[in-house]
């Protein structure tokens, strides 16, 4: 099975220059912990996490209201294909200790990937429960 076939369309994205406050009620409103920032044009720029906005706003004394998403945003970010087969992405995200990949073709934005969607794959028990339990290893300082 492909990425495509099981990715998230409906994404809802965030701009660079957006506030950081409107992102955490994006979440908020969504229910969802990361979303894709993206230019005017759909390219994707990076990654807003809640970890993101609690580490890198929050704990760091800026103001939400005030502070672009991009001073707070993941830059270098795991992107997987849309035609990546599921099993590769679930290896993918144990590899990056992700729990979600924006789906990208040609620099643009296509949907996510999320650790939920593979859960719901029977298919993938194995995959999923690799990447979990690669995600849920602690990282120590100075590792990648």
């Amino acid at each position: 099975m492909r990425v495509s076939e099981l990715m998230s369309r409906a994404t809802v994205t965030v701009a660079p220059e957006d506030s950081v406050a409107c992102a955490a009620r994006l979440m908020d409103r969504h229910s969802v912990g990361a979303l894709p920032v993206c230019s005017q044009d759909g390219r994707l720029r990076g990654i807003v996490t809640d970890r993101d906005i609690v580490v890198r706003c929050v704990a760091g004394d800026r103001e939400p209201e005030h502070t672009p998403v991009k001073a707070v945003m993941s830059r270098h970010m795991l992107v997987v294909p849309p035609e990546a087969d599921l099993r590769e992405a679930a290896l993918y995200m144990a590899q990056g200790q992700v729990r979600r990949l924006p789906v990208a073709e040609n620099g643009r934005l296509r949907g996510m990937l999320s650790l939920a969607d593979l859960a719901r794959l029977r298919s993938c028990d194995m995959e999923t429960a690799r990447a979990l339990a690669e995600i849920s290893l602690e990282r120590r300082p100075g590792e990648g």
